[in-house]
C-alpha cells in the first residue's frame, strides 16, 4: 500500500486503515477510557485530522490539465481499467469556514447602535436641540450648548433616520421601514439569535447539573455541543447574507455620532439643568418630561452590550472547535451575555417563554406585551 495515494482506490484503502486504527486505539485504551472518557475526544480528533490531511493532500497531488477526466473516460495513453484508478478529488471548501469576520463584527456594532436608538438617545438629543433653540431651557454658552450646535452642523454627514431604519429592517428585520431596493427584511434574525442564546444557556445549565451528579468529573457533561454549534452556525449564515453593502460604513459613521450624543447628554451644564447624575439620567428625564415616554433604557442598554458581544463572538471561528473542553471554555465567554440578553428581552416582552417539553420537542407560548411596550415598539 502506497503511503502517498495516487488514485482513488489507494486513498480509500488508506482511509480504511486509518479507521481500523481508530478502532484499535479505542479497544487498547478501553480501561483508561472508562476512567477518563475525555481521552476519546483526543483519539477521534487525531484520526479526523489525519483523514482531512490525507484527503486534502491527495486532491492536490499531480493534478493533470484535464483534471483526470481523459483517463477516466478511456482516452489517451493512460486509461483507467477500473473506477478505483480515478484521481482523488479534493472536497469542496466548508461553508462555515468562509465567513468574513469583519462584516459580522460590523453587524454586532450595528445591533449596538439599534438598541441605543430604540432607547431614545438620538431623539433625546434632537429634543434638547429644539428646547435650546427655542430658549425653553436654561442653556446658553456651556459645553453642552456648544456641543448641541456642533452636533446639528454634522447633519450633512449623517445617515438619516429613514436610512438607518431601512438598514435595521434589512439586517435585523426590525422597524416597519421598507428595506433598501433589492433587499428583503431579515425576519428570522431575532428568532435565530434567541434560539442560540437559549441553547447556550441550556448547555451550561446541563453542565452544572452534570457537575453536581458527577462531582468527580470523570464523565463528560450532559450539554450537547452539536445543538449549540448548529444554532450558532445558522445565525452566522443568516448574518452573512445581510452584512453586504454599506453596513460597515453606516456603522462607522453612526458609532461616532452615538459617542457625540452621549457627550452632549453627559455635559456638565446639561446634567446640572436636569439635576441628574449622568448621561443616562438626562436621557430618561428628557423622555419622561418632554416626550411623555416610559424609559426602557436599562433593558435596551443591556441588550445592546450583550447582543454586540454575542455577535462579535460569532464572528470568530470558536464554533468550529471540536474538542469539548476547548468548546466549553470558549463558549463560557458569552454564557452570561446570553442569559442577560434573554432576561432583558423577556422583560420587554420581546422573548417567548418555554412551555413544557414533549420528548425532544420544545414548544413556546408568547408573552403578553404591556401597553407601554406596544407603544415603545411603535415609536
Amino acid at each position: 500500500m502506497a503511503d502517498n495515494p495516487t488514485n482513488l482506490g489507494e486513498l480509500n484503502d488508506l482511509l480504511a486503515r486509518l479507521q481500523a486504527m481508530r478502532s484499535s486505539l479505542v479497544r487498547d485504551a478501553r480501561d483508561e477510557l472508562a476512567k477518563t472518557p475525555a481521552q476519546a475526544e483526543l483519539i477521534n480528533q487525531w484520526v479526523d485530522e489525519a483523514k482531512d490531511l490525507l484527503e486534502a493532500d491527495a486532491g492536490r497531488r499531480d493534478v493533470p490539465d484535464d483534471g483526470g477526466l481523459t483517463r477516466l473516460i478511456g482516452l489517451g495513453e493512460q486509461v483507467a481499467s477500473r473506477l478505483d484508478d480515478a484521481r482523488p478529488v479534493a472536497l469542496a471548501p466548508s461553508y462555515d469556514d468562509k465567513i468574513n469576520r469583519d462584516r459580522l463584527a460590523s453587524v454586532g456594532d450595528l445591533y449596538y447602535i439599534y438598541q441605543h436608538e430604540r432607547a431614545g438617545v438620538f431623539r433625546a438629543v434632537f429634543k434638547l436641540q429644539q428646547l435650546f433653540q427655542s430658549g425653553e431651557v436654561r442653556l446658553s454658552d456651556g459645553p453642552g450648548a456648544l456641543a448641541l450646535y456642533q452636533f446639528d452642523r454634522k447633519r450633512v454627514l449623517r445617515y438619516t433616520y429613514g436610512d438607518r431604519k431601512a438598514v435595521y429592517r434589512k439586517v435585523f428585520g426590525y422597524t416597519d421601514a421598507i428595506p433598501p431596493n433589492g433587499a428583503e427584511p431579515n425576519s428570522v434574525f431575532h428568532t435565530l439569535l434567541a434560539n442560540f442564546c437559549r441553547h447556550v444557556s441550556r448547555f451550561f445549565e446541563d453542565k452544572r447539573v452534570s457537575e453536581v451528579l458527577r462531582p468527580s468529573g470523570v464523565h463528560e457533561t450532559f450539554g450537547s455541543m452539536a445543538v449549540v454549534r448548529r444554532s450558532g452556525l445558522d445565525l452566522r449564515a443568516n448574518l452573512k447574507q445581510v452584512s453586504y453593502g454599506h453596513v460597515a460604513v453606516l456603522r462607522t459613521e453612526v458609532m461616532s455620532l452615538l459617542h457625540d450624543a452621549f457627550a452632549i447628554l453627559g455635559a456638565p451644564d446639561i446634567i446640572n439643568l436636569f439635576g441628574a447624575d449622568n448621561a443616562w439620567d438626562v436621557l430618561e428625564e428628557v423622555l419622561k418630561r418632554y416626550m411623555r415616554e416610559t424609559p426602557v433604557t436599562s433593558q435596551r442598554s443591556r441588550m445592546a452590550v450583550t447582543g454586540r458581544d454575542i455577535l462579535r463572538w460569532l464572528a470568530e471561528d470558536y464554533l468550529l472547535t471540536s474538542v469539548r473542553i476547548d468548546f466549553e471554555s470558549l463558549l463560557e465567554a458569552i454564557v452570561d451575555a446570553c442569559d442577560d440578553w434573554l432576561t432583558s428581552a423577556e422583560s420587554l416582552g420581546l422573548q417567548r417563554v418555554a412551555a413544557p417539553t414533549h420528548g425532544n420537542v420544545v414548544t413556546f407560548k408568547p408573552v403578553a406585551r404591556s401597553a407601554a411596550e406596544v407603544q415603545a415598539r411603535s415609536a
